[in-house]
Order: structure tokens, then C-alpha cells, then sequence
């Protein structure tokens, strides 16, 4: 059964976003960021060509012909990427067949329009039961 991970109280979602796919490609695991609204899919895109400063993470569309060597995916298509174990989703809804992972992570903003996404689909998947895990991101010091 998949497990899903909230990491909330972001200062910056796509920030967050970033370290989560760099820490998926550090532990050579392959991971779909779910992005079904295009400025969201571009500024993610455009971000992670210059996260971490001092390189950066390997990634293209779902759709691109190096899509099958890429271990970073990027997609308006939760189901679109074969062959990757974590799906990271950016959308305020359920990303669709997320079950076929083996892990989802979350990212919430602290607006309140996010939180308050975040919270029905955190119940969604606890009335379900999958195991959710909370990560609070507000006592970190370092930019995240």
C-alpha cells in the first residue's frame, strides 16, 4: 500500500519540492512530480535547472523522448511515468492513480488556501487507510 508523507507549514512549495527530488535522486530512487497546471509544470521545470546551487537535478517532461533515463519526471499525468516508485504531487487535488506508487509526498504551503486543500486530502487518504506521516517544516532554519 502506498505511504504518504505531508510536509507542511512549506515557506516556499516548489522550493521544498526541489529538496525532496534531489533526495529521491540521491537515494537512486525515481520520482514523477505531478504538475497539472502549466505555469506550475514550468516554474518547477525552470527551478530544479538551478537547485542546488552547486548543480542541479536531473529531470524532463513525462512526454520527452529521455523520459525512460531521466530519474526526475515532470507531468500533468500522475500515470504517466512508468518505472517511477514516488510521486510528488503540486496540485490542491488528489493526484489520480497515485495508489500505483510506492510513496506520495505532499507539499503545503502555509497559506491557507493550501492548508485547507492539504487537510481534505490528508482525511481522503486516512478514511482509506493509508499510513500518512507529517513532516513540519516551520522550525527549519536553513531556506527550504
Amino acid at each position: 500500500m502506498t505511504s504518504v508523507d505531508f510536509y507542511f507549514n512549506a515557506a516556499d512549495k516548489l522550493q521544498v519540492a526541489c529538496r525532496l527530488a534531489g533526495k529521491a535522486l540521491a537515494q537512486g530512487r525515481r520520482l514523477l512530480i505531478y504538475a497539472p497546471q502549466a505555469d506550475t509544470a514550468q516554474q518547477i521545470d525552470r527551478l530544479l535547472w538551478t537547485w542546488p546551487a552547486t548543480g542541479f537535478v536531473p529531470h524532463c517532461r513525462a512526454e520527452d523522448a529521455l523520459a525512460a533515463q531521466t530519474p526526475v519526471l515532470i507531468s500533468a499525468a500522475a500515470g504517466a511515468a512508468a518505472g517511477c516508485d514516488i510521486l510528488l504531487n503540486l496540485a490542491q487535488e488528489t493526484p489520480p492513480a497515485f495508489e500505483r506508487f510506492e510513496r506520495l509526498l505532499e507539499v503545503v504551503a502555509r497559506d491557507e488556501t493550501d492548508r485547507q486543500a492539504a487537510r481534505e486530502r490528508f482525511r481522503f487518504y486516512r478514511e482509506r487507510g493509508y499510513r500518512v506521516a507529517n513532516h513540519d517544516l516551520a522550525g527549519e532554519s536553513r531556506s527550504e
